[in-house]
């Protein structure tokens, strides 16, 4: 490993001194072409940076590759020689790029098409990185599918999978595991919901105050303090919701006669939904800001109030922003999970009351992956087919809230034609 370290530190360093050869050679070469009186395409520090590109683009490609190669493909290079033929590249790149240093390249152009593709590359490994997740998560899936039926585990509301070690010691009621994940969804989308009841309305309305109403000043301290919020751990909201919140709503209940357990949905839902105001704060505050103040003044002289403007101008603008933002918090919501094992705990409870114990998706596939059980047994595969169903419903909600953006663009598009 030390060996190692040490040939990508050399690799590093003869790179860096080639590309600074490679620029230095390149400007001054351009420089003297241009000197001449000969008219050249592009300017020379454009020739020095395109030198530059030519001759550590090609090695650090080459690098990445082989590296990418030996880490998922198992291929067998020799480090010393990947990076030694990867130097090699890079001094052809720098013979190339000295000798098109010449009056007639387009070292402009050649340096637009290479962020062109640097950036297509970037959007192509995004996407298909999310393929290659779903793709990883389909096979296990399957796996799983074939032990239990999809349907069963689809509508199923019963999750118990240890019942087949019970049934096999003779101590349950010989039914065997139950895959039911009905309780698993019920309990992340009741404690989502009540986490947006929560965050939307106070995010929303705090947005309005410092884009809308706040000083400066006030504005100025108000905003940081507030992001504050989403830089503090989730264990820390998760012992201030199972020291502080789950007994102050026991306390509440019991005084109006109510039962409440210690570990409850009510809890985490109010706790998470403190912890994803800053994100539906800070990004409905800079789309609200983001709204033309000549439609602020157009409104304010046909003699609306700043109320009525607002509510009737400046967030039917900012709409699709602020969908967004709330999407973006549901989504950090749906994939929360140490604020319910510590608050709501791990049972899977199939009930409307947000009193009572429950736990979410998130939960149970931490669970079943850091069991001790076999990688191939139904319940750690149980894991992927909750991944699976928790993508298929996420993704089903972003394309649902795509159109619903769409179509308010396009209708405030058309009310302001």
């Amino acid at each position: 490993m030390m060996q190692t370290n040490q040939l990508f530190l050399i690799f590093c360093s003869v790179l860096l001194l080639l590309g600074l050869v490679a620029f230095f050679v390149a400007r001054r070469k351009a420089t003297q072409v241009r000197s001449s009186g000969i008219a050249m395409y592009s300017q020379p520090d454009q020739y020095a940076w395109f030198a530059v590109i030519a001759t550590a683009g090609p090695a650090i490609v080459l690098s990445a590759v082989g590296a990418f190669v030996m880490l998922l493909i198992g291929a067998e290079i020799p480090t010393f020689s990947l990076l030694l033929v990867s130097l090699v590249l890079a001094a052809v790149g720098l013979a190339v790029g000295m000798l098109l240093v010449r009056s007639n390249f387009h070292a402009r152009q050649a340096i637009e098409r290479t962020i062109r593709w640097i950036l297509a590359s970037a959007a192509a490994i995004s996407i298909l990185t999310t393929l290659g997740i779903l793709i990883s998560i389909i096979g296990e899936a399957l796996n799983f599918f074939q032990m239990h039926s999809f349907w069963d585990f689809i509508t199923g509301t019963t999750w118990a999978p240890g019942n087949s070690f019970l049934a096999a010691a003779g101590r349950g009621d010989g039914s065997g595991a139950q895959f039911g994940s009905v309780p698993l969804f019920a309990g992340t989308f009741m404690i989502t919901a009540i986490a947006l009841s929560v965050a939307v309305p106070i995010g929303l309305l705090s947005a309005i105050y410092m884009g809308e109403y706040a000083p400066s000043k006030v504005r100025a301290v108000a905003k940081p303090m507030l992001e504050i919020l989403a830089g503090i751990p989730t264990v820390v909201y998760g012992f201030f919701a199972a020291i502080t919140v789950a007994p102050f709503i026991v306390r509440v209940a019991e005084t109006v006669g109510v039962s409440a357990s210690f570990n409850n949905a009510l809890a985490p839902g109010i706790v998470m939904g403190i912890m994803i105001i800053p994100f539906i704060s800070s990004l409905s505050d800079d789309v609200i800001n983001a709204v033309p103040d000549s439609m602020r003044q157009g409104s304010l002289a046909l003699g609306m109030t700043k109320g009525e403007t607002i509510r009737d101008v400046v967030i039917p603008a900012a709409l699709p922003g602020i969908i967004s933002a709330a999407l973006l918090g549901m989504s950090r919501a749906l994939g929360e999970t140490m604020i319910v094992v510590m608050a709501a705990g791990m049972r899977p409870n199939l009930t409307i009351n947000p009193l009572e114990e429950m736990t979410t998706v998130t939960v149970r596939i931490v669970a079943a992956m850091t069991g001790d059980l076999e990688f191939e047994s139904a319940e750690t595969l149980s894991a992927f087919a909750l991944g699976l169903v928790l993508f298929v419903v996420t993704l089903s909600l972003n394309l649902v809230s795509v159109l619903m953006i769409r179509r308010f663009r396009e209708k405030y598009r058309v009310n302001n034609l």
